[in-house]
């Protein structure tokens, strides 16, 4: 097999030498130039699979080169070497394109695991340039926001560059994030390790991150090695990062900048090799004006802004991911003629879906185990008004029917069968009522017919339906001594609703 071969640039001899001497120990063939010049005539003669370029060349700046490389030599790496606590030089760097930047003095051992992780990234993309220029798990959608975000993906996945992912909440910002993880070289080294931010007690925070030593706190009863090392060599997800602590936030950049860890009760810090990729719905910029996130961190991990757009901005998109998550719903269920009828996606297409995809699947789910026949219609929807357009079109009694395929290739199927329009269901009828046997009915005669609390502002319709279909199905299985057939034929529904419900709702 060919040794792989990478172009040293620096104007210090004595760091060229220790270069090369570290590179050709770890098998790898090597050309060195002393200026950018000298570079540019290497890389027209032959193609390297990396480059490792000082910041401050006789004749220039080493972020024109890492330009440079880019445009004429896409598929080859270039890391930047940049004097010591030099982080803006390094951000902008990273900006231009560079795969990641090391420090001076230079510690090999990050050396060694920088070049591993760059051959890694170039042998991936010749692989990828020889098979196809797809994405390999693109996010699902035709609209064009979506196809541009997936090619951003791709690019991104190239770089080791601290990315922030801004979006509405349900967008998809941990899909992305996963997506730059698994189509990059550090798939093949470490995990991708999601965190919510907001979910972890401000007193726990920084045990949870850097880990913690038996005995340096009360509970603290084993060793934790805490999330950047679980991360270790893979990527670190902080979604809700605008939730950190102000403390917390200090530590964390410290972390990112000198790439080490220091556990609560150590004495010593650990390195560790870890890409960051941040998300939050709220915005970091008004925030940092406010004082209440950092704003060396903000600049620290938003050295690449990447942005998910919303449903409602590609609303061509709402009947294929309706379909598939039905698809994917009935799969489960063993079900394999589930459908939509074409009322309820002219329907979905009606709705701003404020909770994005998230709330799509949502309501697929709920749908789905509401329905009859298999076939959603549009009642069974229970969409709010206050976030559906009115302005709808009424003459659909000859529309067709779309379908979801059990084939997975058709995800979006039709049929011309389409079943005769549902009769009209009043919306009391979409939750389930509780049915009272012979010997309770007096006593339920003497009790007041049991109301439910009106929906508060701050609860969406959503959380309020679900708090009554869980209040419904637990009323009727504490009346059945948790017997789950007779519960089902208590509520008027099928075995099989109830068990998806029960599993939807983490009812046990």
């Amino acid at each position: 097999m060919t040794k792989q071969h990478v172009l040293i640039i620096d104007d210090e001899p004595d760091i060229r030498e220790l270069l090369e001497i570290t590179l050709i120990r770890m098998g790898l063939n090597t050309s060195c130039a002393a200026t950018i010049e000298d570079a540019h005539e290497m890389l027209k003669l032959q193609n390297f699979d990396l480059c490792l370029t000082d910041m401050n060349l006789p004749d220039g700046s080493g972020i024109d080169l890492v330009t440079h490389i880019q445009n004429e030599h896409p598929n080859t790496p270039v890391a930047m070497i940049t004097a010591y606590g030099n982080v803006e030089t390094a951000i902008s760097a990273l900006k231009a394109g560079a795969f990641d930047f090391l420090s001076k003095p230079v510690d090999l051992k990050q050396l060694r695991d920088l070049i591993s992780s760059a051959l890694s990234l170039s042998s991936q993309s010749k692989q990828t340039t020889q098979t196809t220029k797809e994405p390999a798990n693109p996010i699902m959608g035709n609209a064009e926001c979506i196809k541009q975000l997936n090619n951003q993906i791709l690019k991104l996945a190239r770089s080791q560059a601290p990315i922030y992912i801004s979006g509405e909440s349900g967008s998809g910002k941990e899909l992305v994030a996963k997506n730059i993880h698994l189509q990059g070289p550090r798939a093949h080294k470490g995990p991708f390790v999601p965190v919510n931010c907001g979910a972890i007690p401000s007193e726990l925070v920084e045990s949870e991150f850097f880990g913690h030593k038996k005995g340096s706190f009360s509970g603290a009863i084993e060793d934790k090695p805490g999330l950047f090392r679980a991360a270790h060599g893979g990527t670190l997800f902080l979604d809700e990062v605008a939730d950190l602590p102000l403390s917390m936030q200090v530590k964390l950049l410290r972390a990112i900048q000198e790439k080490s860890i220091r556990p609560v009760g150590e004495q010593t810090e650990i390195p560790v090799d870890v890409r960051i990729l941040s998300a939050t719905h709220k915005d970091l910029e008004k925030l940092v004006e406010e004082g209440i996130f950092r704003k060396d961190l903000y600049y620290r991990i938003n050295v690449i802004k990447l942005d998910v757009p919303s449903l409602r901005s590609r609303k061509e998109d709402i009947s294929l991911l309706a379909n598939y998550f039905l698809l994917d719903i009935a799969k489960e269920c063993g079900v394999e003629n589930a459908s939509i009828h074409s009322r309820a996606l002219h329907a979905l297409s009606q709705y701003d879906f404020p909770g994005n995809v998230r709330e799509l699947q949502n309501i697929i789910e709920r749908a789905f185990t509401l329905c009859e026949g298999n076939i959603i219609h549009d009642l069974d929807l229970s969409l709010s008004s206050e976030h559906t357009n009115t302005d709808r079109n009424n003459d659909l009694a000859t529309s067709e029917l779309t379908s979801t395929n059990t084939d997975s290739s058709n995800k979006a199927g039709f049929t011309e069968n389409e079943p005769a329009t549902p009769p009209p269901r009043i919306v009391s009828e979409l939750i389930p009522k509780v049915k009272f046997s012979q010997s309770e009915a007096s006593h339920s005669k003497a009790e007041s017919p049991r109301r439910f609390e009106a929906r508060s502002p701050e609860q969406s319709l959503e959380d309020y339906l679900e708090s009554i279909e869980r209040n419904e199905i637990e009323q009727a299985l504490q009346q059945t001594k948790w017997n789950r057939t007779a519960s089902a034929k208590l509520l008027g529904m099928s075995f099989r609703a109830l068990r998806y419900r029960l599993k939807k709702l983490g009812i046990d």
